[in-house]
C-alpha cells in the first residue's frame, strides 16, 4: 500500500513540475507566447469556418507539434547558454539545429493549415 501511495505522490509531483514548466513557458518565453496567440487565433478561425472533426484533429496536432517543438528548442537553448554562456561555434551549431527542428514543425503546420483552409476559400 505504501508503494502505491508513493507512486501516486510521485505522479502528482511530476504533474506539478510539468505545470510549473508550462507556466514558465507561457508567461516568459516570447516564442511560446507568440505561438499560443497564433493557436488561439487559429482556434477561433476554426470555429468560424466550422471545421470537421478530422480537420480539428489535424489542426490540434499541428498546434501541438509547434508548441512542443518550440518548447524543446527553448529548453535546448537555455541549457546551451547555461553550459557555455559565451559564444562558442559548436554551441551555436547546436542551437541552430534546435531552431531548425522548430522550423520543420512550423513548415508542417503551415502545410496542414493550407490543406485545411485553402479549399474553404476556393469553394
Amino acid at each position: 500500500m505504501n508503494n502505491e501511495r508513493n507512486f501516486f505522490l510521485n505522479r502528482v509531483r511530476s504533474i506539478k513540475y510539468a505545470a510549473k514548466g508550462l507556466w514558465i513557458l507561457i508567461t516568459s518565453e516570447y516564442s511560446i507566447i507568440t505561438q499560443v496567440i497564433i493557436a488561439l487565433i487559429m482556434t477561433i478561425i476554426g470555429f468560424i469556418m466550422h471545421l470537421s472533426a478530422t480537420e480539428w484533429m489535424f489542426q490540434i496536432m499541428a498546434i501541438g507539434l509547434i508548441l512542443v517543438a518550440e518548447s524543446l528548442n527553448t529548453a535546448i537553448e537555455k541549457l546551451a547558454d547555461f553550459i557555455h554562456p559565451e559564444y562558442h561555434k559548436q554551441i551555436g551549431r547546436i542551437k541552430d539545429i534546435s531552431a531548425g527542428a522548430a522550423f520543420f514543425a512550423a513548415i508542417i503546420a503551415i502545410i496542414i493549415g493550407l490543406i485545411i483552409y485553402v479549399p474553404k476559400f476556393i469553394m
